[in-house]
């Protein structure tokens, strides 16, 4: 399976301080937002990646992330000139994504809780269609809400209704099989231009090939579209990292601890940065992985 990040659109919620940023590339506590969907990719075992941005906001990606070969990973940039759509980024990247399965991420998400990595990759090996994952939110009106019957399956897909059948909103996480570049080449614009990914969500509900998987009590599910859900989720980074020790998204170790680097790599990407808490993080990490 390979992974997109779609990194694109202009912030406008977050104006001023992304007239001048893209807002995947602002800090979420202590590090860029961008590194929050980037390793959720790397713990379902996602190496080849490509982040889609605009023209003018994509160098500075590169500057940050390079080709990513330092965090064992492939990583490919693509341009989308303008918002027309998450579904949009499957014929955007379909020369990438090739004939393989398919991971979408949304670049302002957030996602953190025990077992993730396991119940992604499981997710993975079994795939048959589109993997939906749920968070159970108050204001289900706000989003795309899907409706599962008594053995978990998913049975609808609405999006922003007035009256929700269920509290599970649909997160910007998302999984595919190669179909999904067919559907969405086919994909017919919304009223606003845009190509909707919950057009594509419905064929494969229709299709019965649509599996809407129950985050649940117990995890985190944030994005960072507002001022205040920026700085609420850089405060829910900063109380977890300082009350276990343990820095959540840190690339180098997420790295490690799936192999793609040695103990010596992850040593020297630290030393790169050591001047930093996180960079004395990541040499710690290494050291106590035998660097």
């Amino acid at each position: 399976m390979k992974g997109i990040v779609l990194a694109g659109g202009s912030g406008t919620r977050l104006h001023p301080i992304t007239q001048a940023v893209s807002k995947q590339l602002l800090p979420v506590y202590d590090k860029p937002m961008i590194y929050y969907p980037i390793s959720v990719l790397m713990l379902a075992g996602i190496r080849e990646i490509l982040v889609i941005s605009t023209p003018a906001d994509l160098p500075n990606f590169q500057r940050l992330l390079g080709s990513g070969d330092q965090f064992g990973l492939d990583i490919g940039y693509a341009e989308q000139p303008s918002p027309n759509g998450l579904a949009e980024a499957f014929v955007i990247g379909a020369d990438f994504i090739g004939n393989d399965d398919v991971a979408l991420v949304l670049g302002d998400n957030i996602f953190y809780g025990q077992g993730f990595s396991g119940r992604m990759q499981r997710e993975v090996s079994s795939l048959d269609g589109c993997v939906l994952f749920g968070y159970p939110v108050k204001d289900a009106q706000r989003y795309g809400v899907g409706e599962t019957d008594a053995e978990g399956r998913l049975v609808s897909i609405e999006e922003k209704p007035a009256k929700p059948k269920s509290n599970k909103a649909i997160t910007g996480l998302y999984f595919y099989d190669n179909d999904v570049v067919g559907l969405a080449r086919a994909l017919e614009p919304s009223p606003r231009g845009e190509l909707e990914i919950t057009d594509i969500n419905m064929t494969y509900l229709r299709q019965g090939r649509a599996k809407l998987v129950d985050l649940g009590r117990g995890f985190a599910w944030l994005d960072t579209g507002t001022h205040d859900s920026l700085l609420e989720a850089g405060q829910f980074v900063q109380v977890l990292e300082h009350r276990t020790g343990v820095r959540i998204a840190c690339l180098e170790e997420v790295a490690l601890r799936m192999g793609f680097i040695t103990p010596d790599e992850c040593l020297a990407l630290g030393q790169k940065i050591s001047k930093s808490g996180y960079g004395d993080y990541v040499v710690a990490v290494a050291k106590a992985a035998g660097a």
